[in-house]
């Protein structure tokens, strides 16, 4: 009776069928017609699907539609995204779920067309080739995950307080309410890419009544708050499986260029990804950056597993500061997201290899994990609220990360000149606790300088990595972390050069402050207690507090 309901309502109506996106390019209207399915495109850019109603019968009947039913080749050569926009757009009017045609191969070309997906989705065998080296729209993703449900403002609501429990609003369910405040800057960020910072964000989620769920605290007081907003969550996981894809870089200008998303973007909340494999052809010697072939942004409960990805290869050009810098490129991109989880994720290429930049960045997030993931790095740009990386294997990037609450590294093995970096472009902060268990550092002997474009020495492998000296106004007071707890940790400092005298718990993370004569215009807040249980080194040194024994003469260490 449903579809029945819904057969005769689309026989009598042209529906545009689009989700939550912002591109008017990503439009289409889906109609019923008594002759032929036919997909075509108007002058304006509009995609129109005209669905025999013979085919819609069928559709339900067999209870998926394909790419091939709207026209798709599958040659490999022939471009596809019309046709599959199109399926998509049929698909999420019928509430049907979308498979790829078996063994087939898409062919993607650079035309501005987004597919917004928003029922199951298996892209099964198939393959998929993304060619980038004539796009029209660099910021145009080729899918986006999206929610039927629409944001709404909130009014009434003119400030918060950081862990504020409730908020008054009535909501028709669990939502993500995003709130900022123009007039405070936070982040202002330090070193070769400088900037003025950014408005004061946060994101969290609440129930029907306004109570603010207990593991997605609001971590800023608001004075005041300039633009509030709140997206319902959709009840239902939607799963998208299968797919090998395939990029061919593009070949644009380094400098200057801006960043490429040409990716599956997910924006809705209560997803899963599973054993979707994307692989990276065609860099040169120059080319653009790319936000993340998997982007996930304004979503809650979203799990990435099974999934093989590609790090990209690392560019230079003259950062903001007037000197060199690496454009970093990622495979991984998750902005104002929470409970993002990724498990059993891998890459093509040598997760050790200073060729390919650091797989992942996050920002404005909470409750990242790694689980079982062999990866280049870890890292959190502007800020992130509790991380753990478990069962995992991190290589020559590491963790790199700021933010708050609680950073676990558990059961894993980490690479690099650092187990932990607290990024010293964003004041080397966590407010919070780290803890460390079960896990083996092998640090590296040198360390690779993107700026410099060589290597150095590391003399003494560091626990804890930063810099931080006191006079940068990054936007908030910055913090090491208050407690630390290394337990069952190994350290395979093997082959070190002559001389060496053993690992450190804290690097010199602010060389000049050497006595007490030296004045911090910004103070940076040092770690309280250390707590240290059956830690080993390869080489038989002893873990040693830090070679800046003043700067840390006050931090209390406790051993079993």
């Amino acid at each position: 009776m449903k579809f029945i309901v819904t057969f005769v309502y689309l026989l009598f109506c042209a529906v545009a069928a689009h989700g939550q996106v912002e591109n008017t390019s990503e439009q289409v209207v889906v109609s019923i017609s008594p002759n032929e399915t036919v997909v075509h495109t108007d002058a304006k850019g509009v995609l129109h699907v005209t669905v025999a109603r013979e085919d819609v019968l069928e559709f339900h009947a067999r209870g998926f539609v394909q790419y091939g039913d709207f026209g798709a080749s599958g040659d490999g050569k022939t471009d596809d995204i019309d046709a599959i926009a199109a399926a998509h757009a049929f698909a999420n009017q019928q509430d049907l779920p979308v498979k790829a045609d078996e063994e087939a191969t898409y062919h993607i070309g650079g035309k501005e067309r987004t597919a917004v997906i928003q029922t199951d989705t298996d892209f099964g065998t198939a393959e998929f080739i993304i060619d980038d080296r004539d796009v029209q729209n660099h910021a145009a993703s080729v899918f986006v995950v999206a929610s039927s449900l629409q944001p709404m403002e909130l009014t009434g609501i003119s400030s918060l307080e950081k862990n504020q429990e409730k908020i008054d609003v009535e909501l028709p369910g669990p939502s993500l309410v995003t709130a900022s405040n123009s007039h405070v800057r936070r982040y202002i960020r330090f070193g070769p890419n400088l900037n003025d910072g950014v408005a004061q964000t946060d994101i969290f989620v609440v129930d029907g009544d306004g109570n603010v769920d207990e593991g997605t605290p609001i971590i800023w007081d608001f004075d005041q708050i300039t633009e509030i907003s709140a997206l319902p969550m959709d009840e239902t996981t939607l799963h998208i499986t299968g797919g090998r894809f395939t990029t061919i870089a593009n070949q644009a200008d380094t400098q200057g260029s801006p960043y490429y998303s040409r990716n599956i973007d997910i924006r809705r909340s209560n997803v899963v990804v599973d054993g979707l494999e994307h692989r990276v052809t065609g860099e040169g010697e120059h080319g653009a950056p790319y936000r993340g072939f998997i982007s996930i942004r304004d979503a809650a409960n979203v799990t990435v597993q099974n999934v093989v990805l590609t790090g990209r290869k690392t560019y230079r050009a003259i950062g903001s500061a007037g000197v060199p810098v690496a454009r970093g490129s990622y495979d991984i991109s998750v902005n104002r997201a929470l409970n993002v989880s990724f498990v059993n994720c891998s890459q093509t290429n040598d997760i050790n290899d200073p060729r390919y930049w650091g797989i992942m960045a996050s920002n404005y997030s909470k409750n990242i994990v790694y689980d079982n993931c062999s990866l280049s790095r870890f890292d959190a740009h502007m800020g992130v609220a509790n991380a753990t990386i478990r069962n995992s294997t991190l290589g020559y990037m590491g963790i790199n990360a700021i933010g708050s609450g609680v950073l676990t590294v558990e059961n894993s093995t980490i690479y690099g000149p650092y187990l932990v970096n607290l990024r010293s472009d964003y004041g080397s902060t966590w407010q919070g606790e780290v803890i460390i268990r079960d896990t083996v550092f092998v640090p590296a002997r040198e360390r690779y300088s993107f700026i410099q474009q060589k290597f150095f020495p590391v003399v003494s492998p560091s626990l804890i990595y930063g810099y931080n000296n006191g006079n940068h106004d990054f936007g908030y007071t910055a913090h090491m972390p208050e407690r630390i707890t290394i337990e069952s940790l190994h350290i395979d400092d093997s082959n070190r050069s002559e001389g060496y005298q053993g690992p450190v718990i804290f690097a010199d993370l602010n060389p000049e402050m050497t006595d007490e004569s030296f004045h911090e215009e910004f103070p940076y807040v040092r770690t309280k207690t250390v707590i240290l249980k059956d830690v080993t080194t390869a080489s038989g040194k002893p873990l040693r507090v830090s070679d800046n024994q003043f700067m840390f003469k006050d931090v209390q260490i406790e051993t079993d």
